[in-house]
């Protein structure tokens, strides 16, 4: 069994660490430590085996609180979370070379700043498909209602952003199980619009706090309370903010499938699909009383649920099965964990390392993708090991094709 290590933080609640045989920054541990000072902390801060430092709370913590939510450790990607697809179809009616289902990828969904004329503008739509309409019709009425609320929440092209992939470790990938059966994953959030609402209740919460801001272990952990104003408007912002994360993949999703059918025997959808957030706030119970969980870089794994845990461009992935663990207030890691950062890691990596670590994988290979390279990553291997008592492994995909932004 894996288990955790327990810190006890002076003047704080403890700290519950499933990272056993996985390196941890000091600065990330101090990070949590901070949050653990907070005086809405419920029993303890749990920290996933992926954990690094983070901007506002450590990736790969979760952080539960009474009666409150800290915006900045929910962060400016809310909803970012993994989708996966088994196909029915074997790794056998692939073609030898890759390119062009990855072009038509590329084309079918913006992704990056990348303009596709006609297509995409900057990594948003030109002109928005009737597919994509349809879902923002479905989210548009409330958008409204938090605008008219919020006026400086407002994006110029919320629809534009809906079915599309981002930047930085954002990724569409097709892969193949321990079975050779076919997969189709994403990762994603709620892009510009989501980004807005984080950076804005980031802003308020240090605004409410202002009074108070200084007893804080850091300011960016300014938080909002229940009863007042700006926490009913935040916790009905980020409740939207998670509903468009989720259509996003479902639009990218549906778009990427439309181009394997173009290029693959018919198929349907196997016996399993996933669709989890792995940064996001909503209302649990744990440990007898109602409290609000931010899994800050970290998938709900209450016994049962599946979830996903990708490692790298050049890794694979884990689709796992919870155990509904309480002292992890039924959580697990959302991935490997940076190694480096991004500076560090273009620093560090060279060319041909990147190219020696992806080979056989239909990829960019560029230096712009140099700080997504696996060696900037923890070994996922290592990061699965520590949490057994958390999930069971259900399958190990291994990509074949990575799309990037």
């Amino acid at each position: 069994m894996a288990g955790f290590n327990l810190i006890h933080v002076e003047g704080g609640a403890p700290l519950k660490m499933w990272t056993k045989n996985v390196k941890i920054e000091d600065v990330a541990i101090k990070q949590m430590e901070n949050v653990a000072k907070l005086p809405i902390i419920h029993k303890h801060v749990a920290a996933m085996p992926d954990c690094h430092w983070g901007m506002g709370a450590t990736v790969g913590s979760v952080i539960p609180t009474k009666s409150a939510i800290i915006p900045a450790a929910v962060g400016v990607d809310i909803g970012c979370g993994m989708m996966a697809w088994k196909l029915t179809l074997n790794a056998s009616v692939l073609p030898d070379n890759l390119a062009k289902i990855r072009a038509d990828i590329e084309r079918a969904v913006p992704h990056g700043f990348v303009s596709v004329q006609g297509r995409a503008r900057k990594g948003g739509w030109e002109t928005v498909p009737d597919s994509v309409s349809t879902r923002w019709r479905d989210l548009e009425e409330r958008y409204r209602q938090i605008v008219e609320r919020h006026p400086r929440i407002s994006h110029k092209t919320p629809v534009h952003q809906l079915g599309s992939l981002g930047t930085g470790n954002h990724f569409i990938e097709l892969c193949i199980d321990e079975n050779d059966a076919l997969w189709v994953m994403l990762h994603s959030g709620s892009r510009g619009p989501g980004n807005v609402i984080g950076r804005y209740f980031i802003e308020m919460a240090k605004k409410d706090m202002r009074h108070h801001i200084s007893n804080l272990p850091d300011e960016n952990l300014a938080y909002l309370n229940e009863g007042t104003e700006h926490f009913d408007d935040y916790v009905f912002a980020l409740n939207w903010a998670q509903d468009y994360a989720w259509e996003n993949r479902q639009a990218m999703m549906d778009a990427v499938l439309r181009v394997l059918r173009k290029h693959l025997p018919k198929f349907q959808i196997g016996d399993m699909a996933v669709n989890c957030h792995h940064n996001y706030a909503t209302e649990e119970t744990h440990f007898g009383e109602k409290v609000w969980v931010t899994r800050k870089g970290a998938v709900r794994a209450q016994s049962g649920d599946l979830g996903i845990i990708p490692g790298s461009m050049g890794t694979g992935s884990f689709i796992v099965r919870g155990k509904g663990n309480a002292d992890s207030f039924c959580s697990c890691s959302h991935g490997a964990g940076r190694a480096m950062s991004r500076t560090e890691a273009k620093q560090r990596i060279t060319l041909k390392d990147h190219r020696a670590a992806t080979e056989g994988i239909e990829c960019r290979k560029d230096r712009d993708v140099i700080d997504e390279s696996p060696a900037a990553y923890k070994d996922i291997s290592s990061v699965i090991a520590a949490q057994t008592d958390l999930i069971e492994v259900v399958h190990h995909l291994r990509q074949v094709l990575n799309v990037k932004g």
